[in-house]
């Protein structure tokens, strides 16, 4: 079977090897995913906002995988204060409410940047 790296081009992605998203056959992983931008971090302080952009860059990794938000089958949701799950789960909701991936959803220490408060990893499989 052919992969498929997927790149949107950030710094990160060559300097440490990793791929936005891989796509071979049907199957699509997406990698951890903040809501940092080429121009910044989205929604500093606001968990809430940064879940959307997060799904937002998700979504535009899986459409150049030839895939959309509909064949997602899984979300992880990582984030800094549990506490503010019902934020995240807000936005999560509002994006998959219809189609209910499978999630995990887990405290961890920090990430790579004290301002960012989650990140997201999706898989998917193409119908």
């Amino acid at each position: 079977m052919a992969r498929q790296n997927i790149s949107t081009g950030g710094p990160w992605e060559g300097k440490l090897g990793y791929s936005r998203a891989v796509r071979v056959g049907p199957s699509v992983q997406v990698s951890g995913t903040t809501a940092m931008t080429a121009t910044g971090l989205v929604g500093k302080g606001d968990p809430y906002a940064q879940t959307l952009q997060a799904l937002q860059t998700i979504e535009a990794a899986l459409v150049q995988a030839g895939a959309s938000m509909t064949d997602v089958v899984r979300t992880r949701i990582y984030m800094t204060n549990i506490d503010q799950w019902q934020d995240v789960g807000r936005a999560h909701g509002e994006v998959f409410g219809v189609i209910r991936p499978a999630t995990t959803m887990v405290e961890v220490k920090r990430l790579i940047d004290p301002d960012m408060l989650i990140e997201i990893e999706a898989d998917a499989i193409v119908a």
